[in-house]
């Protein structure tokens, strides 16, 4: 299994299910896609700006609203594993992405998993157990949260000094090794709670250049 990213801007999500996983995956999805969630009831969960809608589609019904929505994912989520399995079908028929909310660690080939995620804008990291343990996942996620806070501020700044490292003297390695010392120092990174400024003066100290103005 190779992890890969996807923009869902624009996209439509077609959820199959209404409990809790159902709901989990519609607030997911629903930072970036429009988000359509079709089950006879709903869980008292937040389903985000989801789209609920109150049916209980059969095998022809499924099909019905992959053909209506044209989504780029279908996430099967309900706990009729013969229904999950029509809404994979359709959706590969489809030529949609899918995701088998019921294969707990037995992905069949193809299969999206969705990743316990971390966001710091514009890092992004994710953690999968493929399927096997979801509380590793979250443990997991929950320490890199912990861990790497500025993660975003210090890819800012570590692309900031790249940037302008290209217009000095600086051999390309180098520029990549005062990069690398700089993300590298726990230095910059205590540097990074008291501000992006400060953490500019503290990555210019470690690796002895004199950085640009921060405006």
């Amino acid at each position: 299994m190779i992890p890969l990213l996807h923009d869902f801007t624009g996209e439509t999500v077609l959820v199959f299910g209404g409990g809790p996983v159902g709901a989990r995956k519609a607030r997911r999805f629903g930072a970036e896609a429009s988000v359509v969630v079709v089950s006879p009831d709903f869980a008292d969960r937040d389903f985000g700006a989801a789209e609920l809608v109150r049916e209980a589609p059969d095998a022809d019904g499924v099909r019905t609203w992959v053909d209506r929505t044209d989504p780029a994912l279908v996430v099967a989520a309900t706990d009729d594993a013969e229904l999950n399995a029509v809404a994979e079908t359709a959706a590969r028929e489809r030529g949609a992405l899918v995701n088998r909310a019921d294969d707990h660690g037995e992905q069949d080939v193809g299969n999206v998993v969705v990743p316990a995620t971390v966001r710091s804008d514009p890092v992004v990291m994710a953690v999968a157990t493929g399927g096997h343990s979801p509380a590793l996942s979250k443990h997991l996620r929950e320490s890199f949260e912990d861990q790497f806070a500025d993660a975003g501020e210090m890819a800012e700044l570590s692309g900031k000094l790249r940037e302008e490292l290209k217009s000095t003297d600086m051999t390309p390695t180098e520029r990549r090794d005062a990069v690398r010392t700089v993300v590298r120092s726990d230095e910059v990174w205590k540097a990074l709670d008291s501000g992006r400024s400060k953490a500019r003066q503290v990555a210019a100290d470690v690796i002895g250049y004199q950085m640009g103005d921060t405006s």
